[in-house]
């Protein structure tokens, strides 16, 4: 399936220069979500991962399915003060400010074998802390899973030898 034919480009949105990758014509559609859903799945099914982590909000949407496709547990990455129980935190920077990430500190168990799933994969900012969240639990991540990376913004480079697999490239 051409996953790209499914994603609908909004220009100069949110602002005048950018091209929004909008997934929700994709989500909608229900034979491609079950594809992408499935590809994904499929490329880490041999991998034995123990959970799914998707961070809030789009990472629940794709990484859900994904988690069920493959037999496991999904744990939300949610923002601050969203998690009832005990968390730990991640910060990290964005264009013009800062933002921050948390799980529950009993969400993942050390060693156990984690894909990290997401919409996108853009300047890896995002997904560097997830990976640092996850391992600071003692998780091993084993792949990073997205529909869409923007590769002009070279993400996969805050994210050193980790596995990037991504369905649609821009």
């Amino acid at each position: 399936m051409n996953f790209k034919d499914k994603i609908r480009i909004i220009p100069d949105f949110p602002k005048p220069g950018i091209r929004f990758k909008d997934i929700t014509t994709l989500l909608r559609d229900g034979q491609a979500l079950r594809a992408a859903v499935q590809e994904i799945a499929n490329r880490f099914r041999d991998e034995k991962i123990d959970l799914v982590v998707g961070p809030e909000a789009r990472g629940f949407v794709i990484g859900t399915p994904v988690a069920y496709e493959l037999g496991c547990g999904f744990v939300p990455l949610r923002k601050p003060g969203k998690l009832p129980a005990e968390t730990a935190k991640m910060e990290y920077g964005l264009e013009y400010g800062k933002d921050a990430l948390e799980i529950h500190l009993d969400a993942i168990q050390p060693g156990q074998r984690i894909l990290l799933v997401d919409d996108l994969l853009a300047t890896g900012g995002t997904t560097r802390a997830a990976v640092e969240l996850v391992e600071k639990l003692g998780g091993q991540v084993v792949g990073l899973a997205f529909l869409i990376e923007l590769t002009y913004l070279e993400g996969r480079k805050q994210l050193g030898d980790k596995e990037v697999f991504s369905l649609v490239q821009y």
